[in-house]
């Protein structure tokens, strides 16, 4: 199979032939003509349609799911990444999951302290295949997060993508990209936890490859930027 082929088949997070998320995509995309409409679709349904929520990190396999993240009001990159990835899919647009390391010049004090750094790890984003051409594009901050704190919400480009703005609204600072880590057809869910092992406070690793850690106390309205 093409490289194509594999970004249209259903894996274990991204699966895509779920009847719920085939459901949804399906709803989504109804009217539209092409795949670029389609995708505008998907991604305003995902970056508006799940609250950012950087504290909402669970640690169980199956939470990680496209078909049980549907259920969710709130999140963060990793999930709405999957999210869309996976209507992508089942709307036949080959597609795949992106990462890269990013520092938050913006973040607030409370994740700093949570997080001991404004280092974010295995950002998380999407990666569509159209007009022949991967488009990588991210959903991680609802409109009116940015909205209410200055910073311009990305919105879809099928040629240039979205990716996070290196400024904000006032000309301050903000995502710096520092590290790719490529493109999967499927969330490294294990490698992705042993790199918070190794960068944040309050994540292990067991024996059995598992993680778990320390539960970080809940965040103001304000204090849920990433």
């Amino acid at each position: 199979m093409s490289e194509q082929d594999d970004a249209l088949q259903a894996t274990y997070f991204v699966d895509s032939d779920d009847a719920a998320i085939i459901a949804k995509a399906r709803t989504l995309a109804d009217g539209a003509t092409d795949d670029v409409q389609i995708a505008e679709r998907l991604f305003y349904a995902v970056r508006d349609g799940f609250r950012y929520d950087p504290y909402n990190l669970a640690t169980e396999r199956e939470a990680f799911k496209a078909s049980n993240i549907l259920g969710e009001t709130a999140t963060w990159c990793v999930p709405k990444s999957i999210v869309l990835t996976a209507m992508a899919r089942a709307s036949g647009i080959p597609a795949r999951l992106g990462f890269a390391d990013v520092r938050n010049h913006l973040t607030s004090e409370k994740l700093t302290e949570t997080m001991g750094t404004d280092l974010f790890a295995w950002h998380g984003y999407s990666e569509l295949w159209l007009d022949g051409r991967w488009v990588k594009l991210s959903t991680a901050f609802n409109k009116e997060l940015c909205d209410r704190f200055g910073v311009k919400a990305l919105e879809f480009d099928p040629v240039e993508g979205a990716l996070m703005h290196p400024f904000d609204e006032s000309g301050r600072r903000h995502m710096e990209y520092v590290r790719e880590r490529g493109s999967y057809l499927d969330l490294p869910l294990a490698e992705m936890f042993r790199t918070f092992a190794e960068v944040y406070p309050g994540w292990e690793i067991g024996p059995d490859g598992e993680a778990t850690r320390v539960e970080a106390a809940p965040a103001s309205k304000d204090e849920r930027f990433h």
